[in-house]
């Protein structure tokens, strides 16, 4: 089902995005901020005609993006852990929902499905999704755009962090830039659209491949399942 409403202009904004994986919280936090950034991020994805796949909860900013793209006519597609069904879904969920055996099946499939990432504000578990795509990137598992949306400086102490991890010879230079940033969801999109995922992992001839337990080779992608569908 396609997008409504769209304007010639926006038509001619299409992108190079498909579906976009976005981690939020199953809360709404405290600000009336979050919520707008959640919703103005969900109309950018359906004036693109961008499908949206998220965590599968009904509540806090993971309802908020899935019932706005949804109503604007895209498909949504969430996946949640069997557990924490009873903990992220009340009342009725939008679109399609699969349900999975555990968190790390959640996030393959996630981001096997997905074209981009996005994490708006969220706590432990969108921090988490957020950093395995950053790792996964920088291990040349994918080339897909990773993107954070610091509304009103949320993310500012993590984004510290990295910068720390750089001067302390944690983190690469070149690893540092996976993450793409913004502080308004149009002005993300439009970096993502631009220069995201064009970074090839340092690590790429290194880590790419590891042996079984007969000795034969693998590689982390089919293993992960988390390439291009």
């Amino acid at each position: 089902m396609e997008g409504t409403g769209l304007s010639s202009t926006s038509e001619q904004k299409l992108g190079r995005f498909k579906r976009v994986c976005v981690f939020c919280g199953s809360k709404a936090g405290y600000k009336s901020t979050y919520a707008e950034a959640t919703i103005e991020l969900g109309k950018i994805l359906v004036e693109r005609k961008i499908n949206l796949v998220y965590g599968g909860g009904s509540v806090g900013l993971m309802g908020l993006i899935s019932q706005t793209v949804f109503s604007g006519g895209c498909h949504v597609l969430g996946v949640i852990p069997k557990a924490l069904l009873p903990h992220e879904i009340s009342g009725e969920t939008v679109g399609e929902v699969k349900a999975v055996a555990d968190m790390h099946q959640r996030k393959s499939e996630m981001a096997k499905h997905a074209d981009a990432f996005v994490a708006l504000p969220g706590g432990y578990g969108t921090m988490e999704e957020l950093l395995e795509m950053i790792t996964w990137a920088q291990l040349g598992i994918h080339d897909k755009p990773v993107g954070l949306l610091n509304v009103d400086g949320y993310y500012d102490s993590l984004l510290a962090l990295f910068d720390k991890g750089v001067e302390e010879g944690f983190i690469d230079n070149s690893a540092r830039n996976i993450v793409v940033m913004a502080s308004t969801a149009e002005e993300l999109i439009k970096k993502m659209e631009v220069g995201g995922g064009k970074r090839r992992s340092m690590w790429l001839s290194m880590t790419r491949l590891h042996p079984d337990k007969d000795g034969k080779w693998t590689n982390y992608q089919s293993l992960l399942k988390v390439g291009n569908p």
